[in-house]
């Protein structure tokens, strides 16, 4: 099969959450599966050609005519690490992505960030036809290439090069869903009869370019089984549960699966000591590495020994820090070392700042650093990831590779990975109600535990032994492919 990946963003290139992980990873399998698989990414400001081996295709410049005139883009192209033949595509523009250093910039106007998207994704569709490659399947990914199902199905419908093509849509998280107001339509090119309806793009008087995918494509990928589930309520759907019951036929969940060739402890070239299940005392160097990089002592001996729990994630109400407020003060007072990795919403950095001034055993650096946060994976002793909701989750399943004991609100995909102690192959510790008492009643469990050396160790061999590669994952992708070309 010829399978081509379109996604705002593509590990290692440029990486903001796990849809990076995912794209950058899953065509490695799918390679060597046999399949031919092709991505197409912006060419983001922020991506290091140079490191990469990002050269121009000559005679690549595309012109579209949009409504307030011409845009050109230029295509430039590497290929994707740990591949022989996964070609990534860049696609360069000079007014909506080569001027940023993020891939998500924060100040900028939403109706030039849906423009920006709309551009990459036409975009996308006509390089496909440029380069004569003829996708079987055309897999796009979250809001930002979601009107790719929608040109197909009626700008593209009659033409003959996309004759055969069958449109995939994974959903990694239906809170971001790109609504905006239906002059949108215009700009896109897109016949407003043709779409405005609730069985295509309208939505509650709205333009939602998810739900516009979800209705176009001919299957929706959810990336865990149990979210698959959630999003159907009233409560997870977001505003679509009547949408993805309508198209529940469509619906498959399929877990995420880790790169085990980049998260590795064995391998890992950014941590302070390599070890592996044979070799887990070498993971105290370390704990020792991360707590002098957050200016935490480390105490040495059996009766000292503090647990270090660590978190490395997007500082957005989804992952649960609306629960660490209402209980700062007894934090502070367990006899543990928190450290904390991530940028995000002002007030949640506000208050890791104020935690990490006013605590002696709380640390947070407000920052993004993809290799400090393997080392806390590594010298971490628990990792703590109280989502609100959570689609699938990698931060996770990198966690149980490296022996760090999540501890995590058992929903979406945590509840699909995690097996909560004490389970005979338990690999971790659970909640259940999204609260902060529950959380710390978690905590303390989990501490308790951590006494018990014997107990800990079984636990940690647990998890490093969970498998979640993308083996298994990828061959129910092919089954959907070659299911969805059958009809």
């Amino acid at each position: 099969m010829k399978i081509m990946f379109v996604s705002a963003e593509v590990a290692p290139f440029s990486k903001v959450g796990g849809l990076a992980d995912v794209v950058g990873s899953l065509p490695k399998v799918l390679e060597k599966m046999g399949h031919e698989v092709a991505i197409f990414t912006p060419l983001h400001g922020c991506i290091d050609q140079q490191k990469y081996g990002i050269t121009e295709i000559e005679n690549s410049k595309l012109t579209i005519d949009y409504s307030y005139g011409q845009y050109y883009f230029n295509l430039k192209m590497a290929k994707l690490p740990d591949t022989k033949n996964v070609n990534v595509f860049f696609l360069d523009n000079s007014k909506y992505f080569a001027p940023f250093q993020e891939v998500y910039p924060r100040y900028i106007d939403t109706r030039y960030e849906h423009e920006r998207f709309i551009a990459f994704s036409h975009a996308a569709i006509e390089y496909a036809k440029l380069l004569n490659f003829k996708p079987d399947i055309i897999h796009s990914n979250d809001w930002h290439t979601a009107m790719i199902p929608v040109y197909m199905k009626v700008n593209y419908k009659d033409d003959p090069f996309f004759k055969n093509t069958k449109n995939f849509f994974s959903i990694h998280n239906i809170a971001y869903q790109g609504q905006w107001f239906d002059d949108l339509l215009y700009f896109a090119q897109i016949d407003h009869k043709d779409v405005w309806n609730c069985w295509g793009l309208e939505h509650f008087g709205m333009l939602n370019w998810m739900k516009g995918a979800i209705n176009y494509s001919d299957r929706v990928i959810v990336v865990s089984p149990n979210y698959a589930n959630e999003i159907k309520t009233y409560e997870g759907g977001k505003g679509l549960d009547w949408t993805l019951n309508h198209n529940s036929h469509k619906l498959l969940g399929i877990l995420n699966g880790v790169d085990y060739s980049v998260y590795n402890p064995k391998t890992d070239k950014n941590i302070a000591k390599n070890y592996d299940i044979n070799h887990i005392e070498n993971k105290e160097a370390n704990k020792k590495a991360v707590l002098k990089e957050f200016g935490l002592p480390y105490e040495e001996g059996y009766e000292k020994d503090k647990p270090l729990i660590a978190v490395v994630s997007r500082l957005v109400e989804q992952k649960g820090f609306d629960l660490f407020g209402p209980v700062c003060e007894e934090l502070k007072g367990l006899y543990a070392n928190f450290v904390i990795l991530g940028t995000g919403a002002q007030h949640y950095e506000d208050m890791f700042r104020y935690l990490s001034n006013t605590s002696s055993n709380i640390r947070a650096k407000l920052e993004f650093s993809a290799e400090l946060g393997n080392l806390m994976y590594a010298g971490a002793d628990m990792f703590l990831m109280p989502s609100a909701f959570e689609p699938c989750g990698l931060s996770q399943l990198i966690a149980l590779k490296y022996g760090a004991i999540p501890i995590v609100r058992a929903t979406g995909g945590l509840e699909d990975t995690i097996i909560g102690y004490p389970m005979d192959n338990g690999d971790g510790f659970k909640f259940w109600n999204y609260s902060p008492y529950a959380m710390m009643d978690c905590i303390r469990y989990a501490l308790d535990i951590y006494k018990d050396k014997k107990d800990w160790q079984q636990l940690i061999k647990n998890a490093m032994n969970a498998d979640f590669s993308w083996n298994k994952s990828a061959q129910k992708y092919v089954e959907a492919y070659e299911d969805a070309l059958k009809n």
